[in-house]
């Protein structure tokens, strides 16, 4: 009877949806886009950084829109690979298809219960349902025979003359031998990578910043060999790779995404190795690695890593000791002057650690996990109150533990750690999708001062993972008449005293997001975002500073509608209001609109942007993404009064052949001068060319 009454709502279910949905076309083209972009803008929800590498979040995407998973012939590794879907819409998807046999269609993905419309349109561009069962288990020497090859070149220019590329006299130079930068303003960038899905990888990476010199060659160089397989095996990486534990506490070197519209993103999902693909110059491993699986339920990895890392020396303390003082790390991967190549690859960063994961049938994992680490040099922080509890010395050891647990409709996750300075971190969250239309998560965080991470990023407020509690409450909720909303609640607390925050604190954050979709050619939603910390008064005359609120709230508007098959237009207003108590408010906002040319039949991709902004100072800039060529990405901060265009081309020569060319310009009606320092512009205008080539055989 039971099964009887799954047929009949799986028949009811197919017709009502036949409309709804459709083969890959250029609508799934147009999804696939627009889920990468929603991606990248999650991962800047946060984050003041207006430029980065997130090659290893959506790789896989682009290769599951290209080669789809087939539901009928997957696994729990596959689909959480995907980063598309939550352990709960696995397990009940895995056990749907053990209980009622294989899919006969993707509608019948309706009749699981945490599947709802936006989900499974979600994941069409990158899943299929067939009959057929491909081979999962292939040797490897069939891999290197069928696998994929691509060849990137790209180069970019702001072709404006910054202060640093400027002529200067020897007067200058000698008198100060970092008054300009010793290379051109050229930046390149080429990748090499063969691929076999997601099983081999093996590639190089090579990146010039602007300013940095050629003469030796390319500034960075990065190399990588990766293996993933389902026997003895599992994982194998060497050369330059990345490592993910947990939620982020114990070990996390990757991106990850932090608050943002969709609470499910708020558990970490990592795929403990994985292999480096980009240009942070600092923060990966290079070494070997591997996870073995020597029974069905538990899973070993071992890593060791030995790389050169920047670091801020501290010449006065190296005097008075056999020792390489350090006073920090230095992240940027800048190396552009006589000063900046002092810092380059100044500290050998030594690594080795393990995690042991017990899986009971993949949805109740445990993990133990250890990682020491012993620098070349000595960290020694600076003085300031505020640090008192910062990282200090050449070595750390961290251990952690991690769980997972699915049930039913319930997930709950997460994970302690311990440094060898005796301070503890502990994070635990739950998700719940307590009906096909309403979600809820929870996530309770507390980080003790005196907690000294090597390299973690797990869900906090602050960008580092120290000295911070708090408790996150979220909903999602599919609502009549095609509206859907997302909205969370965190509140948080910093016991211990931070930059410009000479005392204890306090805060919350928010975010409420209305969707209105009702179609695939339209999609329109509503978000206010906001944020409450405490800094530092900055009133003048004050003899102590004393806490005061800052308040910081977004209003954005977004459309979304495809006009035709070809024809996409994007428009965004957003207004912020920013306050530092008890000074007056500031406010900003920023107006623009996209037209997105693409077709099918056409060889040529043509995206144009024409914006408005109008911001009363920095503290009030806007973040917004922007298109670019392939594995490039810019999310910039608009600020000060002016307009910004970009027109981004892709053209393909032939199969195989790619090449994209961009252009974009920012004129301000404000200023004389952009920048500072030697990265200085005289004028008002701002204007970079970018190209870049593409070859797939």
């Amino acid at each position: 009877m039971q099964n009887f009454k799954f047929h009949i709502l799986l028949l009811f279910s197919i017709i009502f949806s036949s409309s709804l949905f459709a083969q890959k076309t250029v609508d799934d083209e147009d999804d696939k886009t627009n889920i990468i972009e929603q991606r990248v803008e999650y991962l800047l929800e946060n984050s003041d950084a207006s430029e980065g590498d997130f090659t290893t979040i959506f790789e896989n995407l682009l290769y599951y829109f290209e080669h789809p998973i087939n539901l009928n012939n997957t696994d729990y590794q596959e689909l959480s690979s995907l980063g598309l879907l939550t352990d709960i819409q696995i397990k009940q998807l895995l056990d749907h298809i053990a209980k009622y046999g294989k899919l006969l269609t993707i509608y019948e993905l309706q009749t699981i219960p945490s599947f709802d419309l936006e989900t499974i349109r979600l994941i069409m561009p990158f899943v299929k349902v067939s009959g057929n069962i491909e081979q999962m288990h292939v040797s490897f020497k069939e891999m290197m025979q069928n696998g994929n090859h691509q060849l990137f070149v790209r180069a970019s220019q702001i072709l404006e003359e910054k202060k640093g590329f400027s002529p200067a006299d020897d007067s200058t130079l000698n008198a100060n031998p970092n008054a300009r930068y010793l290379g051109s303003p050229l930046k390149l960038y080429s990748r090499y990578k063969f691929n076999y899905g997601t099983n081999i990888s093996i590639g190089f990476t090579t990146e010039k910043d602007a300013g940095e010199s050629f003469n030796n060659g390319f500034d960075f160089y990065s190399a990588h060999a990766f293996y993933r397989g389902k026997n003895f095996i599992r994982q194998l990486a060497i050369g330059d790779f990345q490592v993910e534990i947990g939620q982020g506490l114990t070990f996390w070197t990757s991106r990850a995404f932090r608050k943002n519209a969709n609470i499910m993103l708020i558990k970490r999902s990592g795929q403990i190795l994985r292999p480096y693909t980009s240009v942070d110059e600092n923060k990966f491993l290079r070494g070997a690695a591997v996870t073995l699986s020597p029974t069905e339920k538990i899973t070993v990895t071992a890593f060791g890593s030995s790389n050169k890392i920047d670091g801020n020396a501290n010449s006065s303390d190296t005097l008075n000791t056999n020792e390489d003082i350090f006073t920090s790390f230095q992240s940027s991967g800048l190396h552009r002057t006589y000063n900046e190549l002092a810092d380059k690859d100044a500290l050998t960063d030594n690594l080795m650690g393990g995690y042991i994961r017990y899986n009971q049938k993949q949805f109740v994992n445990i993990g133990v996990s250890g990682v020491y680490r012993k620098l070349s040099g000595s960290i020694t922080p600076n003085k300031n109150l505020y640090a008192k509890y910062r990282f200090a010395g050449n070595e750390n050891f961290i251990t952690g533990l991690d769980y997972n647990i699915v049930k039913n409709n319930w997930n709950a996750f997460g994970e302690i750690s311990r440094s060898q300075s005796g301070g503890v971190a502990f994070t635990s969250g739950v998700l719940s999708a307590l009906s096909q239309n309403f979600s809820l998560a929870a996530l309770y965080r507390n980080i003790q001062p005196d907690f000294q991470q090597i390299y973690s990023n797990a869900i906090t407020e602050s960008s580092t993972t120290e000295n911070e509690k708090g408790l996150y409450l979220g909903l999602q909720a599919t609502l009549p008449h095609k509206f859907f909303l997302s909205a969370y609640f965190d509140q948080f607390t910093f016991p211990w005293l931070n930059y410009q925050v000479n005392a204890p604190s306090n805060g919350h954050q928010f975010l409420a997001q209305l969707n209105y979709t009702p179609s695939r050619k339209l999609d329109i939603y509503f978000r206010i975002r906001g944020r409450k910390r405490q800094k530092n008064t900055k009133q003048e005359g004050v003899m102590i500073d004393y806490l005061t609120d800052e308040y910081q709230t977004n209003y954005r508007w977004n459309l979304d509608y495809k006009v035709s098959e070809s024809v996409r237009l994007k428009t965004r207003v957003e207004y912020v209001v920013y306050q530092l108590m008890p000074q007056n408010a500031e406010t900003g906002y920023l107006l623009y609109q996209d037209v997105i040319y693409k077709a099918l039949s056409s060889p040529v991709q043509v995206t144009y942007r024409f914006g408005l902004f109008d911001t009363d100072s920095y503290n009030a800039r806007i973040y917004a993404f922007e298109n670019d060529v392939l594995y490039a990405f810019s999310i910039p901060a608009y600020y000060n009064k002016g307009t910004r265009q970009y027109l981004l081309v892709r053209y393909t020569l032939k199969k195989g052949v790619d090449i994209w060319l961009r252009y974009a310009v920012t004129t301000y009606t404000n200023v004389n001068t952009i920048g500072s320092g030697l990265e200085e512009i005289s004028g008002n205008t701002k204007s970079e060319i970018k190209a870049q080539l593409r070859l797939k055989f």
